[in-house]
């Protein structure tokens, strides 16, 4: 007769390490986007990682800030033109990208624009500790500020396309013209401001057309803004999908001979319900701030900066509280699971947390004091989940 459980059985095990799932660095990140298209036009260096894809004389690149892959299968209705496309992604495979981690839109961004992953182009999080300083530097907003060079040393792509001869070009906000996050990420060849997306549009289209070999970025941020502030599948966060899918449409409608359209996304997202249960406040718990020193990144993908000599008691701390609902692994641990990528940088190991914790559940890490405004987000991203990792690669040819 079969022995009745314990309750020590009935408890479920932390999870693993091993058990997160990783993003596909070098064969179907972000990270491998840009550099799989240079390589199709000639770009020295540039290795062509996406194997799916088939090289164009014309490349453009429209990223639509928050709009994660199971987000765009779950709206048909709203985005109608880039459901059409959805067994384009991937080089019709059907198949989408991941993000990197974490998925936020500072290190996502510096993956498309350098064509590496965050161990080597250095913004691992939202925000990280600077080891000069040992300050936290919020790097969406580049504060406090650092020089942008020593901070992310290698070129763009859109650098080495330029000096490769290809038209390179960016036409996104003018607001983003001049910020740091720009410069080490997304700079090279001509930047164009303009406010109106449907200016935007346009203007990337003509700059398609600038050149026999072009490679030309432009970016829509709005979905990101109404899925933070009203929630995935609000009315406000459909009607900018519905925008966008209209600016996608527009676009392909005036794409030049012998280009290929990509459409994608930074990272996706999920709302979290407002309650003790799925949101956890580090503010208010004495266990999980033991022995910090600075709490980084973001809600679902925590960095933890501990005091001296107490990383350990908090890893161990972290897991048992936390560790059924996230991932929780000390820095070695996690770079030897490659969740930055293949390889840390030097200049970059300090800048990851003592621990590092990504949700696996519904739930979220907020910090209601140290981070109001981010802590009374509806929706929210940065981990390893489909829904926040997954992203679009529709195709549209001419």
């Amino acid at each position: 007769m079969a022995q009745p459980k314990t309750a020590w059985e009935d408890h479920p095990e932390p999870l693993t390490v091993a058990s997160a799932p990783v993003p596909e660095y070098g064969s179907g990140s972000l990270a491998d986007l840009l550099p799989t298209l240079a390589a199709g036009l000639g770009v020295p260096d540039m290795s062509a990682t996406i194997t799916e894809l088939t090289p164009a004389d014309r490349n453009c690149v429209f990223l639509i800030d928050g709009l994660g892959w199971e987000q765009l299968k779950a709206h048909p209705e709203d985005a109608p033109f880039m459901t059409s496309l959805l067994a384009t992604s991937r080089g019709g495979t059907g198949r989408p990208l991941t993000a990197g981690y974490p998925a936020t839109t500072a290190t996502s961004l510096a993956s498309v624009g350098t064509g590496l992953p965050p161990g080597a182009h250095g913004l691992p999080g939202y925000t990280v500790r600077n080891p000069d300083t040992g300050e936290l530097m919020n790097q969406l907003r580049w504060q406090p500020w650092a020089p942008p060079g020593p901070w992310q040393p290698y070129p763009t792509v859109f650098q080495l396309a330029h000096a490769a001869g290809v038209h390179a070009a960016q036409v996104s906000s003018p607001t983003f013209e001049n910020t740091p996050l720009t410069k080490v990420a997304l700079s090279g060849g001509t930047f164009l401001g303009r406010l109106p997306g449907e200016d935007r549009i346009d203007l990337a289209a003509e700059q398609l057309a600038a050149g026999d070999r072009s490679l030309v970025y432009t970016y829509f941020a709005e979905v990101d803004g109404a899925g933070h502030r009203f929630g995935v599948d609000s009315d406000a966060w459909r009607g900018q999908l519905m925008y966008a899918d209209r600016l996608v449409q527009r676009l392909a409608e005036q794409l030049p001979p012998r280009t290929a359209l990509y459409i994608t996304a930074d990272h996706g997202m999920i709302d979290v319900p407002f309650d003790e249960q799925h949101r956890i406040d580090f503010d208010e718990d004495w266990e999980l701030s033991a022995g910090v020193a600075l709490l980084g990144g973001e809600g679902r993908a925590r960095h933890v900066y501990a005091v001296p000599g107490a990383a350990n008691d908090v890893l161990t701390c972290w897991r048992e509280v936390l560790g059924e609902q996230f991932w929780v692994a000390s820095r070695d641990e996690a770079i030897a699971a490659g969740w930055f990528g293949p390889r840390i940088d030097e200049r970059v190991y300090g800048r990851i947390g003592d621990v590092v914790a990504a949700a696996r559940d519904d739930v979220l890490l907020i910090a209601s004091e140290r981070e109001p405004k981010e802590s009374a987000m509806v929706g929210n991203h940065g981990s390893m989940t489909p829904a926040e990792q997954l992203v679009p690669l529709l195709e549209v040819r001419s």
